[in-house]
C-alpha cells in the first residue's frame, strides 16, 4: 500500500501547490517549460550584457582608424604554445603586395608571437556612462603602434570590427527598448483613452491612426531623414531617430487596446472601479491592462525586433544615423559593394548579430504569450 500511496500524496501535494501558486509563480512554471523560450531569453540577456559592457568588451578604439590596418583578416586567439603550455597569444601579422591585385594581403608571421592579456589597459571610456577607466577585457603585452587583435578582422579605414560591432550592439538595442517603451505607452495609453471615453475623441484617435498607417515608409523617412539638421550632434540624431521610430509603431496596439477596452469597460470590476473613485489612467494601467498582458507581452517582443530591423534598414540605405554613430545599419553599409564583399567578407559579421536577436525576440514572444495566460490549455 506505501508504494502506492506515495505517489497519490505527492500527486496530491502537488495539485495543492498548484492551486495556491500566485499568478507569477504559474507563469513561471509554465515559461520554463519553453525551452527554446527559455534559451532565447538567455540569449537576449546575453546580448543585453554586451550592450552595457560594449566598451569593456572592446580591446580597440572603435572611432580609431589606421591606414596600417586596412582589411586585415581575421584572427584567431591561440591559447597553446608549442611546448604545451598554456599561453594565448596571436601571431604578428606581415604584409605583403598581391601582384595581380596590387591588394595588401595580411599573413600571419609565426616568428611573432603576441601575448593576449586579461583586465588589460586601453582606450578611456566611462562604464555605464559614469565611471571612468580605462580597463578592457582583452589586450596584448608589449605591442607595437602596428599590432593589434583582429578578432573579426579590420575595415577599409582599419577600424576594428570586433571593437565597432560591441559597440554598434548597444546603439541598436537601446533604440530598440527605447522606442518600444515609448511606443507601448503612447499605444495602450491612447487606445484606452479613445476605448472609454468615445464620441469625437474616439473619432479623431481613429483617424489619426488611419493617416499614420497611410503613410508610404520610404517616402516618408527620406523626408524625416532630409529634415534633420546636419549640424546636430550623434546624440541628438539617435534621440531623434528613437522618438520617430516609437511615433509611428503604436498605432497597432492602439487599435487592439481599444477593441479589448471596449469589450472590457463594462465588466463588474470595471465599474467598481469607477464608482470607488478611480480616475481613468488608473483604470486603465491598473485594472484593464492586466486582463490582456499576454497579448501586451506578445505585441511588446515583436516590437522589439520590428524597432531594430527599422532602424537597422534605415541606417543601411542612410536615412537614419550617420557617421560617427556606429549602428548594425551603418556597419553594413560597407557590405553594400558587391567587390568590397570578395576582398572581405568578414564585413557581414554584423548581419549575424541581427539575425539571432531577432530569433530570439520572436522565440521569447510565442513562450511569453503562451506563459501569460497560465491558466489556458
Amino acid at each position: 500500500m506505501s508504494d502506492i500511496a506515495a505517489p497519490q500524496a505527492a500527486s496530491a501535494q502537488a495539485e495543492a501547490s498548484i492551486a495556491s501558486a500566485g499568478q507569477a509563480r504559474l507563469i513561471w512554471w509554465r515559461f520554463r517549460r519553453h525551452r527554446l523560450a527559455v534559451a532565447s531569453g538567455i540569449l537576449v540577456i546575453l546580448f543585453y550584457l554586451i550592450a552595457a559592457f560594449a566598451d569593456f568588451l572592446a580591446y580597440a578604439d572603435p572611432h580609431a582608424s589606421d591606414s596600417r590596418r586596412t582589411y586585415i583578416p581575421p584572427q584567431m586567439i591561440r591559447l597553446w604554445d608549442e611546448d604545451g603550455s598554456f599561453r594565448p597569444h596571436v601571431l604578428g601579422l606581415r604584409g605583403q603586395r598581391d601582384m595581380q591585385t596590387f591588394q595588401l594581403v595580411y599573413r600571419p608571421d609565426p616568428g611573432r608571437k603576441l601575448d593576449v592579456v586579461f583586465f588589460a589597459r586601453g582606450y578611456e571610456y566611462r562604464l555605464f556612462g559614469l565611471f571612468p577607466t580605462d580597463r578592457h577585457l582583452l589586450g596584448l603585452r608589449d605591442a607595437g603602434p602596428a599590432d593589434g587583435i583582429f578578432l573579426l578582422g579590420t575595415d577599409v579605414q582599419g577600424r576594428d570590427l570586433w571593437s565597432r560591432l560591441m559597440v554598434a550592439t548597444r546603439v541598436s538595442l537601446t533604440i530598440g527598448l527605447v522606442g518600444v517603451t515609448i511606443s507601448l505607452f503612447l499605444g495602450v495609453l491612447l487606445g484606452g483613452i479613445s476605448a472609454i471615453h468615445g464620441g469625437w475623441i474616439d473619432l479623431v484617435v481613429q483617424r489619426l491612426i488611419e493617416v499614420i498607417r497611410s503613410l508610404p515608409t520610404i517616402p516618408l523617412w527620406m523626408g524625416l531623414a532630409a529634415a534633420l539638421p546636419t549640424s546636430w550632434s550623434v546624440t541628438q540624431i539617435y534621440f531623434a531617430i528613437t522618438i520617430l521610430i516609437a511615433f509611428l509603431a503604436w498605432t497597432d496596439l492602439a487599435r487592439v487596446v481599444r477593441g479589448k477596452f471596449l469589450s472590457l469597460k463594462s465588466e463588474d470590476f470595471v465599474l467598481a472601479a469607477e464608482l470607488a473613485g478611480a480616475g481613468q489612467l488608473r483604470i486603465i494601467f491598473k485594472h484593464m491592462l492586466p486582463s490582456f498582458a499576454s497579448h501586451v507581452i506578445a505585441a511588446t517582443t515583436l516590437a522589439l525586433p520590428a524597432m531594430i530591423i527599422s532602424e537597422t534598414s534605415l541606417s543601411f540605405l542612410g536615412l537614419g544615423l550617420r557617421p560617427p554613430a556606429i549602428s548594425w545599419g551603418i556597419l553594413l553599409q560597407d557590405a553594400q559593394n558587391i567587390q568590397t564583399l570578395a576582398l572581405a567578407p568578414w564585413l557581414l559579421a554584423a548581419a549575424v548579430p541581427v539575425i539571432l536577436v531577432i530569433l530570439a525576440f520572436n522565440f521569447l514572444g510565442d513562450g511569453l504569450r503562451d506563459a501569460a495566460d497560465p491558466y489556458g490549455t
